[in-house]
């Protein structure tokens, strides 16, 4: 099994690419190993001394560092870690754990602008932060604001509140005229 590792804009967080199916739908984004009980893989890679996040996409694994470690000591430990995970056949997921289901807040009257964000989002937007390894959740729309929240390697990331201000806000206020700003939860 050959696993390919792309460097993140986060200097703390790595892709890991299995070259196999890693999540068939949504995302799933680990902050510690209580959260990671419901995949074995995380689990797993939280067995890793260093690990403090672990994030799962369609088909890469991004795991975030303690700031005291260095990659070169820890990547191979990562890449045993997911490789041992993927010969045992156990499942990545072994319960319902995956997209948090929420409810978005939205102003009542706002449904078509929502729909349009959303749209936005899932078009132009996540696909350019799955390949940085992370994911972005739309939260709300209230008072001409939209709420998002980054996952994976995008949390945390020194530039994810500039992609946040000057790349996803500019792009939303040019087609969406209703929204005003754009806040990280």
């Amino acid at each position: 099994m050959f696993i390919q590792t792309e460097e993140t804009p986060n200097p703390s967080a790595l892709k890991f690419i299995p070259g196999r199916e890693v999540m068939p739908t949504g995302t799933a984004d680990f902050v510690d190993l209580e959260a990671a009980q419901g995949s074995p893989l995380a689990a797993r890679l939280f067995a890793v001394a260093g690990v403090v996040g672990v994030f799962l996409g369609a088909d890469f694994v991004s795991v975030t560092k303690s700031d005291g470690t260095e990659w070169h000591l820890l990547k191979p430990s990562v890449l045993g870690a997911i490789m041992e995970h993927f010969m045992s056949g156990e499942p990545v997921i072994s319960d319902d754990t995956g997209d948090e289901s929420h409810t978005p807040a939205i102003d009542e009257g706002d449904e078509e602008v929502v729909k349009q964000i959303v749209e936005l989002l899932d078009t132009r937007v996540r696909p350019a932060v799955a390949q940085d390894g992370g994911d972005i959740v739309f939260y709300g729309f209230k008072e001409g604001i939209v709420y998002l929240h980054m996952q994976g390697a995008c949390s945390g990331c020194p530039s994810s509140s500039a992609t946040l201000k000057m790349g996803i806000e500019n792009m939303l206020r040019h087609y969406v005229p209703e929204v005003q700003e754009v806040r990280q939860v």
